[in-house]
């Protein structure tokens, strides 16, 4: 089954392994995130809320823009209509290691 963690990442959660790639809100160079499970075979490491031990390095490898998103936003018998686009910044970042 091999190694595998929970991370919290800028208020989200994510199972992760090593040398895997990831496509997460912008993240900057500096961020390290909460680990709150790690399962090693057949050994579980629950966090309460986190495990303090347990180590997950990042290396963010590039900023990119999400899909381009269209908001329409239209009131009845005024003539009121509006349109509003928007593209979320993301990061590719890939798990280096997870180090217990």
């Amino acid at each position: 089954m091999g190694q595998y963690a929970v991370i919290r990442l800028k208020g989200h959660q994510y199972r992760v392994k090593e040398k895997e790639t990831l496509i997460v809100d912008k993240a900057s160079a500096d961020e390290t995130p909460e680990v709150l499970l790690l399962v090693d075979d057949n050994k579980v490491d629950i966090g309460r809320p986190v495990c303090e031990k347990v180590k997950v390095k990042i290396v963010v490898q590039e900023d990119i823009k999400g899909e381009k998103l269209s908001v329409l936003k239209y009131k009845a018998k005024s003539r009121y209509r509006k349109k509003i686009g928007h593209r979320s910044k993301l990061s590719k970042i890939l798990i280096e290691k997870i180090s217990a």
